[in-house]
């Protein structure tokens, strides 16, 4: 919110996001993306679905899972030491 106790607009929100992004060095990466990391991150690390739609402001829990919650190769990793299990192979952690 401004000064002025107004909302900001999208665009006002993303510049002065893309500004604090350039002078703490981080990479500059579109806040969508921020977002989606930031909730799948929570997800993975235990937060409960239910909670993960309240912060993201839906009403509908799918919603977030559908277009929030995205695993990648890591997070799939675990999975398929599993399925290695299911042929014979020797799952880590199981030896």
């Amino acid at each position: 919110m401004h000064e002025a106790g107004d909302a900001f607009t999208i665009k006002q929100l993303r510049r002065r996001a893309y500004r604090l992004m350039e002078l703490l060095g981080l990479r500059r990466v579109r806040l969508y993306d921020a977002r989606s990391s930031c909730f799948t991150f929570l997800a993975n690390n235990g937060v409960p679905d239910h909670i993960l739609a309240r912060w993201a402001g839906h009403t509908n829990v799918k919603t977030t899972k559908q277009w929030y919650v995205k695993p990648d190769v890591e997070d799939l990793r675990g999975a398929a030491t599993t399925w290695d299990g299911l042929h014979g192979g020797v799952a880590e952690g199981q030896e």
